[in-house]
This record gives C-alpha cells, sequence and structure tokens, in this order.
C-alpha cells in the first residue's frame, strides 16, 4: 500500500484511538475530524468503528481489575439508551448541532474548573439521576459523533476517582457503547470488505497507542493526570465549536 497523506491520517487516528482505549480519554475524538480531512465523516466514522472496538479488547483486559462497579452500573444501561436514540433520530439531528452542544458544555466545564478557587474537598459521589442524564448524552454523542468523551468526563470528573479508576471506568464503559454501535452503523453505513481490510490494517497503531496510553496513566501523577484530561477536553471541544461553524 502506497503511504500518503490518507494512510498517514489514519495512522494517526488509529493511534489516537489506542491512546483513549488505554486510559488518555478524549484523545480518540480526534480521530473522525482527522479522516474527514480526505473522506466524509459518515464513511469516517463508519471506517473507525472496528478500530474502536477491536482496540477496547486490550484496553478492557487491561483495565480488567481497575474500575467503578458504581458508575457502571448505571452508565452502561444510560449510554446504550442513548445509542438507541442516537439510531432514532439520525436523520433528524445534524452534525453541527451536535458538535456544538457537547463543545459548549465541555468547554464551560473546564473554565469552571479553572477559573474557581480550589477547594480540598473529597470527590462527588455518583449520582443516578446525574449519571442516567450524562451517561445517555453520552451515548447519544458517541453515536452521532464518537464524541462520548466530554458528558462523560463533564459528569465524572468531579467524583475525583483514582486515575486507574477512571481510566478503566471510561474504557469499559465505551467498549459496551461501541458493540451496541455495530447493527445500528451496519445498517446506516453498511461495511464492506474493503473497509474491514483497511480497519485491520491500521490495529498495529491502535494497539501500540493502547500500551502507550497505559503506560502515561501510570507514569503521570494524580494531578498532572487530570490536568491533561482537562487540557484534552478543552482543545478537542474548542475544535468541535470552531467545526460546527465552518
Amino acid at each position: 500500500m502506497e503511504f500518503g497523506l490518507t494512510e498517514m491520517l489514519l495512522t494517526t487516528a488509529a493511534f489516537c484511538i489506542g491512546l483513549s482505549k488505554g486510559g488518555l480519554p478524549g484523545i480518540g475524538m480526534i480521530a473522525v475530524p482527522l479522516m474527514s480531512l480526505v473522506m466524509s465523516p459518515i464513511k469516517a466514522a463508519a471506517l473507525v468503528l472496528p478500530i474502536y472496538i477491536l482496540s477496547d479488547i486490550v484496553g478492557v483486559y487491561l483495565y480488567r481489575k481497575a474500575f467503578d462497579k458504581e458508575n457502571l452500573k448505571t452508565l452502561i444501561p444510560a449510554g446504550l439508551m442513548g445509542v438507541v436514540i442516537g439510531w432514532l433520530t439520525a436523520s433528524m439531528i445534524s452534525d453541527w448541532a451536535v458538535a456544538l452542544l457537547i463543545g459548549i458544555l465541555g468547554v464551560g466545564f473546564c473554565l469552571n474548573v479553572w477559573i474557581r478557587k480550589p477547594v480540598n474537598t473529597a470527590g462527588k459521589k455518583p449520582s443516578k439521576l446525574e449519571g442516567y442524564f450524562w451517561g445517555t448524552l453520552s451515548g447519544f454523542t458517541s453515536f452521532v459523533a464518537h464524541a462520548g468523551a466530554p458528558p462523560y468526563q463533564i459528569y465524572t470528573l468531579p467524583q475525583k476517582m483514582p486515575k486507574l479508576v477512571f481510566a478503566g471506568t471510561t474504557t469499559i464503559l465505551f467498549a459496551c457503547v461501541n458493540v451496541a454501535k455495530i447493527i445500528p452503523y451496519s445498517l446506516i453505513e453498511p461495511f464492506t470488505y474493503s473497509m474491514l481490510t483497511t480497519a485491520m490494517f491500521y490495529l498495529p497503531a491502535a494497539f501500540i497507542g493502547t500500551i502507550v496510553g497505559k503506560w502515561g496513566v501510570h507514569k503521570l501523577s494524580e494531578r498532572w493526570f487530570y490536568f491533561w484530561v482537562h487540557i484534552a477536553l478543552f482543545l478537542i471541544c474548542s475544535q468541535l465549536i470552531i467545526r460546527s461553524f465552518v
């Protein structure tokens, strides 16, 4: 295969997906915007789904002992409901409107964290009502734009979970959400043999990204881990706002 701009962007996208599955949440959201530079967003979203799912297998294995069971009991069913809503409303809601909503919520959350005076308080306890709301929104935005991280982070970051537990909870939740997207995606944009073989070609980049992501989580301190998570969230959501007007 000739390695040109398209292949370089796909390799970078796969590596970013791997990083997110390795525990650096939100970075995988860069994948579809990157690939949209050389193909339609719908085709890009369908193409990266197999990469997401196969990377999920590695990520779930790496974090099989580090996750928050209480959060997942609420977020998984909520996320699946969000996927169903996204599927049913796919033809009625524009991508730019969803991107703008996610962007505003994420940027607003980060600014609130950075501007307010730091207070040494314990993490916020999980709330079923809030969990169902943000989990459903996360599943919905994940379906329409592979952008489920900002709503999820808005709900979970205030809980101040240990970094490995936060990373593991993120990985397991979105593994379930991605599996739920297989049938709806195949009906909207049928998977072809060419798409699947292309996805398989870029799996090594995703696998390397997953290992690098897990290494990064272990090496970063709690403070710096959440600092970079907030930075990634802010940059990605800023990009979503800009893209919604382009």
